[in-house]
């Protein structure tokens, strides 16, 4: 499970094996048990949630979308494609 970056308790990552095929850029954040999915765009969009409180998925796309450049550098680094 590669990790991305933490920041405040919220674990940004991808799991090792997104797919056959390869689902489009997205990552996944955990906290506390919580588990979301964001897809990476220009400006990222909630997926999936399980358990975080629409205040902190505010939260975590503010995050997400001032590192929009990290996730994607990652992504193509990790998985050797586009995002």
């Amino acid at each position: 499970m590669p990790s991305v970056f933490e920041i405040s308790g919220y674990k940004f990552f991808f799991f090792s094996n997104e797919g056959n095929p390869l689902e489009p850029c997205h990552i996944h954040v955990r906290k506390n048990g919580n588990l979301a999915k964001f897809w990476v765009k220009e400006k990222s969009e909630l997926a999936d949630n399980i358990g975080f409180s629409s205040q902190e998925l505010n939260t975590i796309q503010r995050i997400l979308n001032s590192k929009t450049d990290i996730v994607k550098e990652a992504w193509n680094e990790f998985f050797k494609g586009k995002c």
